[in-house]
């Protein structure tokens, strides 16, 4: 557990550092865990040494955890696929944000069943920047459609874009997908949207971040450089349509 902390300083300075080159302001970045396949006590120590955001992709595990974390305080994200018929879950086991919104049907469904609930729910859309089939999101083109569709259910409080940026050793390629994100948030932002806010940009893993801050993230999803090395690498798991 010495370890988790150890790695949480360590990921704070690799912020403040690409903060600094990129001269921004690291209050201007949101660390949240991506705590997919992690341990509750694992996910406590680090909520207990200064880290409050954090995140699953899989339901299952969103409610697994449920019980063990309730009492910690922390908040809870979203960043997986969603399904319409776990919607009750994500409002169920208290997500304040669904970072993975990407289509007019999933929102319509949000909106019916938070109406019923009297409850809202903060989103980001999700945008496939990378154009890989594996992954979820909506395309580049069809961003600003989307976001105006969302914008009429007034349960929604878009707040953003989120991007799962290429695998690639190739940091042009990465980078091209992060400057997409931005490029969208601009164009949204001179729409001037009702019901719209694009301060957030969730973007950036373990191994770009720096490469994220760089081109404007407000968010960073960190989980194997806090927590250590998957079975797995980040492909495997974030190959959503194998989930």
């Amino acid at each position: 557990m010495q370890e988790i902390i150890e790695n949480i300083q360590h990921i704070k300075q690799r912020i403040e550092t690409a903060c600094l080159n990129a001269n921004r302001n690291p209050k201007e970045i949101k660390l949240l865990l991506a705590t997919k396949t992690v341990s509750p006590e694992g996910i406590k120590t680090a909520l207990k040494n200064g880290v409050t955001l954090i995140a699953e992709n899989k339901i299952q595990e969103l409610k697994e955890k449920y019980e063990d974390l309730k009492n910690t305080p922390h908040i809870n994200h979203f960043i997986g696929h969603l399904q319409s018929n776990k919607i009750k879950d994500i409002l169920k086991y208290d997500v304040a944000c669904l970072q993975s919104l990407d289509r007019n049907e999933l929102a319509e469904k949000l909106h019916q069943r938070l109406l019923t609930e009297h409850k809202t729910l903060e989103v980001l859309i999700q945008v496939n920047t990378s154009s890989e089939e594996s992954k979820f999101g909506v395309t580049p083109e069809n961003t600003i459609s989307l976001v105006q569709q969302v914008a009429q259910f007034n349960t929604l409080k878009i707040k953003g874009l989120m991007t799962i940026g290429l695998f690639s050793a190739e940091v042009d390629k990465v980078r091209k997908c992060f400057q997409l994100l931005k490029k969208l948030q601009q164009e949204i932002i001179e729409l001037q949207i009702p019901n719209v806010e694009m301060n957030e940009l969730s973007m950036g893993m373990s191994g770009d971040l720096e490469i994220a801050i760089e081109e404007g993230a407000t968010i960073i999803r960190v989980g194997t450089a806090i927590f250590g090395k998957r079975m797995y690498p980040d492909s495997y798991y974030w190959n959503e349509k194998t989930t």
